[in-house]
């Protein structure tokens, strides 16, 4: 019998698709991830199911859209009473291991954006409360100054190194090590001794914390030990290995803070660049205007030429960090002997504006600088370089990675398997959906956001609820999506036909999981 492959999983947050070098990215380095892409199948326009955190995390574990797995928008949770393609892994024997950021449950205990409507209920909700666990991410539960091991199984996982938040100031087992290890911990994370600058760009920090103190490389660490502590077991692995950034703040520590400069880097998809901007943008443009500044952190915001060319500066940085990491990770998977039957992935959770249309961070306009995300999968049976032009998801890679160990799936899941196009020939799929559900009002929306787009090779075709407007663009006159042509009576035909196979979709959107029992 042909033994099953170890799987070894990359993961990044908010890093948009063609910020790699071997995405044709003309500045960001990224030598070690062109590696992995240059022994692999590269996928040029892999989207996620919906372009949020948790959501798409979510997706990504149970290989069902947002609607159907029911974490619907970050500060929802998924019930414990979820498969993931991970239990099936576990079920066939494999050690199973989460090592940095996971975000199936909340990691704050901040308050939701929405407004209660004072309503007098004597039942609040169409559900009854679940009884798992889901404070589990909570910093209450990683209060002390010793590192305690994580209550596990977790989604499929038995190995936990748990990372929550983003930037400098993580917290979960990794807060609990800074504590336990850092004598002068209070110092490095308390933000009145930021290291001096000259960048004015929203939620640029220049940190103190050194860069082998950095949450990057205590994640790199803890997955070099987790190999180095396989060293001869014969069980099959998967190792899902998840960094907190590029993920704003911008604070890349030590070198990479200035190892780009602002200057390298152009402003090349302005707002004027938008021939009809959707209300999104005229309400962000609006408020920058109006010197006024988002309410959280979180929220998507216009910002000037200069800021722009400052977050890509840091956000290279921080990539340029991960990449160096991922080096040291591959290095020690081949230094165990395990390279050989090791497949690697590579993705991202979603994207960022990163400056199209003088946007930053993500929202509700679903462009696709924030859909389309980096997906490369390098195969011990072939370790060739592909490109594939095919369309993908998010929630295809759990049915792939089942796929390749040979097992099969649970009732339910919608992905489907790509391993029939990593050689670039065959298609996969001829479009897909992509939801977006956003957790209050923001961006010109007077409710939160729900959306749902119908995305192909040629078209993006977004419809939002509520709304007497929608977007509808040409991808093969308008790859960047400059001109909506939602109103225009030229491509009503079209609009109509899209309408339709989007219908379709939603038409699958019911859970067909669990099977009924008995006829009637």
């Amino acid at each position: 019998m042909e033994k099953q492959p170890n799987f070894l999983f990359f993961i990044t947050d908010q890093h948009r698709a063609d910020w790699l070098g071997c995405s044709g990215h003309p500045v960001v380095k990224t030598p070690n991830i062109d590696a992995i892409a240059a022994d692999g199948t590269l996928f040029e326009d892999f989207h996620v199911a919906l372009p949020v955190c948790m959501p798409n995390r979510a997706s990504l574990m149970t290989g069902r859209m947002p609607s159907v797995h029911g974490l619907r928008h970050n500060g929802c949770l998924l019930s414990e009473r979820a498969n993931t393609f991970v239990d099936v892994l576990a079920a066939a024997g494999y050690a199973t291991a989460s090592i940095g950021k996971s975000h199936l449950q909340p990691f704050t205990d901040h308050p939701p954006l929405r407004k209660d409507d004072a309503a007098e209920r004597l039942v609040s909700e169409a559900w009854k409360p679940d009884t798992g666990t889901y404070t589990k991410e909570e910093p209450a539960c990683f209060a002390g100054d010793k590192v305690t091991p994580f209550n596990t199984p977790y989604y499929g996982f038995q190995h936990v190194d748990m990372v929550t938040g983003h930037g400098d100031q993580c917290g979960g087992q990794y807060g609990q090590w800074v504590r336990e290890t850092i004598p002068d911990w209070q110092a490095l994370y308390d933000p009145a001794n930021e290291l001096a600058h000259n960048y004015t760009c929203p939620q640029a920090y220049r940190t103190p914390v050194p860069e082998d103190k950095y949450p990057t490389a205590w994640i790199a660490d803890r997955a070099i030990e987790y190999l180095e502590g396989r060293s001869g077991q014969d069980d099959p692995f998967f190792a899902f290995v998840s960094f907190p950034d590029p993920h704003h703040p911008f604070n890349p520590p030590g070198k990479y803070w200035d190892m780009y400069a602002p200057d390298q880097f152009d402003v090349d998809l302005p707002y004027a660049a938008h021939q009809n901007p959707p209300v999104p943008l005229q309400s962000a443009r609006t408020m920058w205007e109006e010197g006024k500044s988002p309410p959280i952190p979180q929220m998507a915001f216009y910002a000037e030429d200069q800021h722009i060319r400052e977050a890509k500066a840091l956000s290279a940085g921080m990539i340029t960090m991960i990449d160096d990491h991922i080096g040291r990770v591959v290095q020690a998977l081949k230094d165990s002997g395990a390279y050989e039957n090791t497949v690697i992935i590579f993705t991202s959770d979603h994207g960022d504006y990163l400056g199209d249309f003088n946007m930053l961070l993500k929202g509700p306009l679903v462009h696709s600088s924030i859909t389309r995300v980096p997906m490369i999968w390098s195969d011990p049976d072939t370790r060739a370089g592909v490109r594939s032009g095919s369309i993908g998801s998010t929630i295809d890679l759990s049915a792939s990675i089942l796929d390749r160990a040979g097992l099969t799936p649970y009732v339910g899941m919608q992905g489907q398997s790509f391993l029939g196009a990593l050689d670039g020939t065959e298609h996969h799929r001829d479009e897909i959906l992509i939801e977006m559900n956003d957790g209050g009002p923001r961006m010109g929306f007077k409710t939160p956001a729900r959306v749902r787009t119908l995305r192909t090779s040629d078209w993006r075709f977004s419809v939002y609820a509520g709304q007497d407007w929608g977007e509808l663009y040409d991808l093969r006159a308008d790859p960047r999506e400059t001109h909506n042509l939602w109103h225009d009576p030229e491509y009503a035909q079209d609009k109509a036909a899209l309408s339709m196979r989007l219908i379709e979709h939603l038409t699958y959107q019911m859970d067909e999981s669990p099977r009924a029992n008995r006829l009637a």
